[in-house]
C-alpha cells in the first residue's frame, strides 16, 4: 500500500483545536500571511481554507462571530456576497473551469467550525474528483499553502 504523507492533518484529525474559536484567533492575529489570511473587509475576513478541497480553496466570514446566516446584519450580508463576487475574480488566476460556492450551516451539515458562519469558495477543474477522494480517501493538492497564498496576494491587485 503506498502511503500519502500529509502531516499539515494531523492537528485537526487529532482534536487538539485549542481553545475559542479559530476564525477568532486568527481575526484578533495581525499576522495575515501565517494565518492565510487574504483579505480583510470592513465587516468581512478572507482565509485560505487550512485544509483545502483543491488549490485555492477559501473561506468568507463575517468578522463578528455569528453561527447562523439568519442572524448577519444586513451590511454583513452584502459584504459577504461582494466579498465573494470579488474572490471568485481573483481566483480566476488558476483558470478553473467552475466554482463551488457555498455554506455548510450546523455541524449535521457538515460545518468543521459550526459556531462561525462561513462561506467556502472551491475552485473547480473537469476531473478533479478523481480516483483518489473516492478510492484512497485523500486529496492531491498540486502545490503548497505558501506558493498559493502568495499567488492569490499578488492576484487581489486586479481589484483595485
Amino acid at each position: 500500500m503506498d502511503c500519502i504523507w500529509a502531516p499539515w492533518r494531523s492537528v485537526y484529525v487529532g482534536g487538539s483545536h485549542g481553545e475559542g474559536c479559530v476564525f477568532c484567533q486568527k481575526l484578533q492575529s495581525d499576522e495575515d500571511e501565517a494565518n492565510l489570511v487574504l483579505l480583510r473587509g470592513d465587516k468581512t475576513i478572507v482565509l485560505m481554507n487550512l485544509y483545502p478541497y483543491n488549490n485555492g480553496h477559501l473561506l468568507i466570514m463575517p468578522k463578528r462571530h455569528v453561527a447562523d446566516i439568519e442572524d448577519l446584519t444586513g451590511e454583513e450580508a452584502a459584504e459577504l456576497v461582494l466579498m465573494t463576487q470579488k474572490m471568485v475574480k481573483v481566483l480566476r488566476v488558476f483558470n478553473p473551469e467552475g466554482f463551488n460556492v457555498g455554506a455548510n450551516i450546523g455541524k449535521a451539515a457538515g460545518a468543521g467550525v459550526p459556531g462561525h458562519f462561513h462561506i467556502h469558495v472551491v475552485p473547480r477543474w473537469g476531473g478533479d474528483t478523481n480516483f483518489m477522494p473516492v478510492i484512497g480517501n485523500v486529496r492531491v493538492i498540486s502545490e503548497s499553502l505558501e506558493v498559493t497564498f502568495k499567488k492569490l496576494k499578488e492576484s487581489l491587485k486586479i481589484l483595485q
